[in-house]
């Protein structure tokens, strides 16, 4: 599972009508992969929630949007798993199939639910406009893969 985080001012994102809106916070494009299940949500939304990306009274990033009750506005994404290596059209061959990816997606949205934080989506499966008032800008990426690789120390 893949999760391009973005620390916003604002956020939101509509299709024939607002679907969510946020104000300080994280839009969180999720994307899920063949293979993911409830560990690799568990693994994103605990990383997620925690990720220490919030300005402290120095400026330094010391604060996670758990600590900041921040909002957060996720919207799902299968074009993060785009391959390029090969031709000029990507292939999403990599991304779940998306019977299979709604009803991941939509467990992770319970699971950051279930953190307290106000959780606004997008609507699976449909062509919506984003609009990102991007703060910092603060971008980063979270890919479930990672809790099987060592960390460089």
């Amino acid at each position: 599972m893949r999760a391009l985080v973005q620390r916003v001012v604002s956020a939101s994102v509509t299709a024939d009508e607002v679907l969510g809106r946020i104000e300080k916070g994280l839009v969180i494009f999720l994307g899920v992969g063949q293979g993911d299940g409830e560990e690799d949500a568990r693994y994103v939304v605990e990383k997620v929630v925690n990720l220490r990306i919030f300005d402290d009274e120095m400026g330094h990033f010391n604060i996670s949007s758990l600590e900041a009750a921040r909002q957060l506005l996720i919207i799902s994404q299968f074009t993060l798993y785009a391959d390029v290596r090969k031709g000029r059209r990507p292939s999403f061959t990599d991304a779940a199939l998306p019977e299979i990816a709604k009803a991941i997606f939509d467990m992770t949205v319970e699971l950051f639910r279930e953190t307290g934080l106000r959780v606004e989506t997008g609507r699976f499966q449909e062509r919506m406009l984003v609009e990102i008032q991007n703060d910092g800008p603060v971008t980063i990426m979270v890919d479930s893969v990672g809790r099987h690789r060592p960390s460089r120390a």
